[in-house]
Order: structure tokens, then sequence, then C-alpha cells
């Protein structure tokens, strides 16, 4: 009986408990090489292939069945999951319609077809249903949260071999596909600029901390506000929001309305803030929206600072200084990553894939914050 013959008779007890990366480690070669040799995808060198069929069978490994079915099959079909929030219009959101753009122009280019699905923030995630369904190749995820379920269910998926990605979410010490923008050094410029103008006491408006890109505008902030002396004693990058001053650090959900109920409570504390830099121009435009509210006009009384540069940025009164993100090209580079993973091209055999992509920002400066 030759190795793969012998490799298809393994204890299915003993199975259970090894990985794919320990097949890899003891072949010396990558997770994503593992993959293609056991789904009989792509081009492999004959001796990769050998070295990985006896690693396989000297640990007692068998590829998980649905990866195995999965290679057999192809749909043609790019899954993207998307977040379901009742009552909003997630199509016009500036990020999704780039991103999905971007998406989309890959997927055509390559000769697929796309497939929107959608899960409920909050809902524990079963992504691995996804390819259960055989109805895609391959997918990306928008949206995702960084919760202890997301992990797991994220974790199975690259023990599987599962070609997927991530957009704009990054998880640290996983490895994961993961296309996202440089926000720390966006946010970084963006408060820099402030204080390049004079400015002083600077407020933040944070999205929600679950997403990993809250977390990197908060370095960002405070990297840039303690090295100009105005927040002494703070280390450069800090693990939580703390070491800010409560009348400086606000909190939203990245929605117009969140940014508009912050108004309330900045105006609490006008004395002590002459600018704000908000996460994404939906807070800061619900942001303006509210203090002008309470009689104070945006980029006269107190500076404003966006983040992404939607379109809404240039037309705000006044228009909004904003950090430009590469959305449409992070959709873009997502789907080409992935679908290519999916067709076992992604290199030679034995490197592994990217595991994360970080894009450049620039800081778009408008009127919004001019004194």
């Amino acid at each position: 009986m030759d190795t793969a013959a012998k490799y298809n008779h393994v204890d299915e007890e003993a199975e259970s408990i090894v990985t794919r990366k320990e097949v890899a480690e003891l072949a010396g070669v990558s997770e994503a090489t593992v993959s293609r040799v056991m789904s009989g995808v792509g081009p492999i060198k004959a001796e990769t292939k050998q070295r990985v069929l006896e690693a396989a069978q000297s640990l007692n490994y068998h590829p998980n069945a649905i990866a195995q079915s999965f290679a057999r099959r192809r749909s043609g079909n790019l899954g993207v999951v998307l977040p379901y929030v009742p009552k909003v219009h997630i199509f016009s959101t500036y990020y999704f319609s780039e991103v999905l753009s971007g998406i989309g122009e890959q997927v055509k280019e390559m000769g697929y077809d796309m497939l929107l699905m959608f899960r409920t923030p909050g809902v524990e995630s079963d992504y691995m249903r996804i390819f259960r369904s055989q109805k895609v190749d391959a997918c990306i995820i928008l949206g995702a949260t960084d919760t202890p379920g997301e992990r797991a269910e994220l974790r199975t998926m690259a023990e599987a071999g599962l070609p997927f990605g991530l957009v704009n979410q990054h998880f640290s010490g996983e490895r994961f596909l993961e296309i996202d923008a440089d926000h720390t050094e966006g946010s970084y410029s963006a408060v820099k600029h402030l204080i390049a103008r004079g400015y002083r006491r600077i407020a933040f408006l944070n999205g929600s901390p679950q997403y990993s890109n809250s977390g990197d505008r908060l370095r960002g902030y405070v990297q840039a506000m303690r090295e100009a002396g105005l927040l002494p004693g703070v280390e450069a990058h800090p693990a939580d929001a703390e070491a800010i001053p409560p009348h400086w650090y606000y909190e939203g959900n990245y929605s117009r309305t969140s940014g508009y109920k912050a108004a309330a409570e900045m105006v609490r504390n006008r004395d002590r803030i002459d600018a704000v830099f908000a996460s994404n121009d939906r807070m800061a435009i619900g942001l303006m929206q509210g203090l002008r509210e309470h009689g104070i006009v945006p980029g006269r009384d107190i500076a404003i600072v966006g983040y992404d540069d939607s379109d809404a940025a240039r037309v705000t009164d006044p228009p909004l200084t904003s950090v430009a993100v590469p959305f449409y090209e992070m959709g873009r580079l997502a789907a080409e990553k992935v679908l290519t993973r999916a067709a076992g091209g992604s290199g030679a055999d034995e490197q592994e894939p990217p595991v994360s992509m970080k894009l450049d920002t620039k800081l778009v400066i408008r009127q919004s914050c001019e004194r």
C-alpha cells in the first residue's frame, strides 16, 4: 500500500487531535501548502507533496471533511458577509459601498459572481455554515468583531484551510488573511495637524471598542498628544482610554446619531475643548449638527476633524477635514487574495499567503479646522 493509501486508513480518534499546523511544522512547509496537498488543488512539487503526505501519515492526520468537500466542488461565487442592522441603510454607508465596489470589480475581473450574506451583530457567528452550504468558493467578512466566539469560529475556518479574508479588522495574535489600513498613522496625522494649527484641548470621539480600528485610532491620538506634551506621563500606546482625561474622551458607535448625542456631553465641557477628532465622518457630521443646535459653530468656535473622507465630508458646512482611507482598494485586494488562494495559486509551495496588509491613509485638509 502506498503512502496516500495508508493515509486514508488512519484511526479516526487520532485524527481529531492533530492539526494542520502540526503537519506543516513536521513537513517544513506552510499550512497553506498542507491544505493544497490534502485537497488536491493547485500545482505542488512532487517532493513537497511526498513530505506532506509522509508527515500526515506519521501524525495520523486527516483533513477536515468540510475542506475536502469544498475542494471537490466549485460554485463560482465569492461570499461577502455583512452585518445586518435594522433601519440602517448599509449600502448608503460610504465604507460598505466603497469596499463592496472594490470587491465587485475584482470578482468580475476574475470571472466570479458575488453572493451577499447577512449576519446579525451580537449573535454568535457560524461562518462554517457558509462553506457547508457549498454556495461559495471563498468568503470575505466585513464588520467582524473581536469577541471570543468570533475568534473561535475564525480559527476553526483557518484550521480547516478554508479561504477567507477580513477587511478593516485585525485580530492580534492570529494568522488570518487581513486587509486593513494604517489607522494608527491616520489618526496620528489628524491630531498632529490640529496641534500644528495651535489647538491644545483636543477631544477624541471614538467608535465601538470591539472593532480593532477603534483601538488603532486611540493609539494614534494618544501618541500625538503625548509627543506634544498634552498627555504627560502617558505611555505611547496605552491599552485603553483610561489615560485620557474624561472630558476629552467620548465613545459612539460610528453612527451619525451617536455623534449627535456626543455633542450634548461635550457642551458640558465646552470651556475645556477647542477641537475634536472623530473616528469617522458620520459621527463627525452628527457632532457638527448637535453643536450647532447648542449655538457652537464648527470651524469657527471649535475645530472638527473626521475620518474616512466620505462624499459627505465635501459638502458639510464647513467642508470637513478628514482622513482618506482606501476602502475600494482594500475590497479589491481582499477579493484578489482569497480567490487566488481558493484557486490554489497563492505562490511558492513553501510560502505562507500574506496574513496582514495595511494600506496607507492620507489627511485631506478642508475648512472645518481652520481658525
